[in-house]
């Protein structure tokens, strides 16, 4: 989308320091893709303030600065000695959300999100193919990029506001109607999917996860809730997954602002109510009913969870105005998403691998526990934790896979800085019969070898991700090409 033309301070809501009006070229939040003529954001950071970076977006030829107070102080003799508009707000993040979304002015017609702990790729993917075998031109934006009617790649889950709209108003541009996107709490604190234009929201659950950025479960709440009580307008639909422990706060928060809540779970009074499940090696049966009326639907998906997930896209495809007999129609058309208990192959004696994402306490106990229906022998499951992230959760992460799994291999995930034998060690304390194999391709090596028939292997932690983080480098890594050879040099089919 091209961005050769100019609009004010004023077209984009912002108001400068004495009156001060210019015409913007150009938005950015990095000071070394400032062009001439363009606004530069100088946030708030974790460890650095934006401030330190306007001396050199004035260089680059900036035509306006927004920023906070602390900013304005930073800078303040670069300011004093450039002419240049400059915008001092209390939120900064959100003026810069506003002035995106004014900037590029134009996204799908329908957009909804979908927030929680886990389950929010699957659900926007899900939402995305609902609409898709409707004949709608559709996207899904989150952790595995763009998809669907029009693909592109993003850096994070929820981008920060000015990627964010671009890519909005591209995939508008390419004829996209539909899109669903993943809401993470970063990306809500963070206000960057302000001045999106949502028609429903979704909320799947809430488990520990970046209490490394969150001070507590209080204010990780609160970045959710942000979906609901500052995101969507009152006329929007929310979809809640009633059966996680926070759901029925958070349908109370959607209540409180007056937005009609669409209920999802096993409880009596739940608009989607779940009534059963059976499971087999190849998928499930879904028994469910729509405002009473029951349905079953045959769904290709591996464990319990998925059915929730499902539940939650079709609750948020008819909240944005599919005919519910319509959505109900295409759920056995659902496919799963790359990472998300994918099967990556399966051994000749019958024993399937799959991969999958989960990487909290709580995703690694469901995964493992969603997967135990479906096998009849042991559960073998090679596992690990992130450097730099949480570290209260991985002695919980060794003790969900030790009361879940029949074997369990401990490895590397994605280290970062810190000494991977130094995270094993703290993940091995909560489940000490775990084999300890560092290297993550002999990990999964040993843990295929393992299988006999009947058996299963769940490799968690990376999912889609194609690389592993060491220090600074990040080396080529893929669970499931890793599983695939695995499987092919243990039964003697590689060439």
């Amino acid at each position: 989308m091209s961005e050769i033309a100019t609009k004010s301070l004023a077209e984009l809501g912002l108001t400068a320091q004495g009156g001060a009006e210019a015409r913007i070229t150009g938005l950015a939040v990095d000071s070394r893709e400032v062009t001439q003529g363009a606004l530069f954001a100088a946030l708030p950071g974790t460890r650095v303030h934006g401030g330190e970076f306007i001396q050199y977006a004035l260089r680059q030829g900036a035509g306006a600065i927004l920023t906070d107070a602390e900013g304005a102080r930073i800078a303040e003799a670069e300011l004093a000695a450039n002419p240049v508009a400059v915008v001092v707000v209390e939120d900064p993040r959100a003026a810069l959300a506003g002035a995106a979304a004014l900037w590029f002015a134009a996204q799908p017609e329908v957009m909804v999100a979908v927030t929680g702990t886990n389950g929010k790729t699957s659900v926007a993917s899900f939402t995305r193919q609902i609409w898709s075998n409707l004949g709608l031109a559709a996207v899904n934006l989150g952790t595995t990029g763009v998809e669907g009617a029009w693909e592109a790649p993003l850096r994070h889950t929820t981008p920060e506001p000015i990627t964010l709209h671009r890519a909005l108003a591209e995939a508008a541009a390419n004829g996209v109607t539909h899109a669903a996107m993943e809401a993470s709490s970063h990306g809500l604190a963070q206000k960057r999917l302000d001045g999106v234009r949502l028609a429903a929201a979704g909320f799947t659950n809430l488990t520990q996860d970046h209490l490394d950025y969150h001070a507590d479960f209080e204010e990780y709440f609160a970045a959710k809730a942000g979906l609901f009580n500052r995101v969507m307008g009152d006329d929007g639909i929310a979809v809640i997954q009633m059966d996680s422990a926070y759901g029925a706060r958070m349908a109370g928060v959607a209540e409180s602002v007056g937005q009609e809540v669409i209920r999802v779970g096993r409880g009596e009074g739940n608009h989607l109510r779940i009534f059963g499940l059976r499971f087999d090696s190849t998928g499930q049966d879904l028994r469910f009913a729509w405002n009473g009326a029951v349905q079953q639907v045959r769904l290709k998906l591996i464990g319990g969870f998925q059915s929730e997930n499902v539940m939650i896209a079709a609750g948020l495809a008819i909240a944005a105005g599919s005919d519910p007999a319509d959505v109900f129609g295409v759920l056995p058309q659902l496919v799963g998403v790359r990472g998300r208990m994918e099967l990556a192959a399966t051994r000749d004696n019958g024993a399937p691998v799959f991969v999958d994402y989960a990487h909290t306490p709580d995703a690694l106990s469901t995964a493992l526990k969603a997967l135990r229906p479906h096998v009849m022998g042991r559960i073998v499951c090679v596992f690990g934790a992130g450097g730099d992230r949480d570290t209260g959760k991985r002695i919980l992460m060794g003790q969900a896979v030790a009361e879940n799994a029949d074997v369990a291999i401990v490895t590397d995930d994605n280290p970062r800085s810190e000494d991977p034998a130094d995270i094993r060690a703290m993940v091995k304390a909560g489940c000490p019969e775990a084999t300890e194999v560092g290297d993550r391709a002999e990990a999964i090596l040993r843990g295929v070898d393992a299988l006999g028939p009947g058996d299963a292997l769940l490799v968690a932690g990376k999912g889609h991700e194609t690389g592993q983080t060491v220090g600074d480098v990040v080396y080529p890594f893929d669970d499931v090409e890793q599983a695939s050879v695995a499987v092919a040099a243990l039964d003697g089919h590689l060439t």
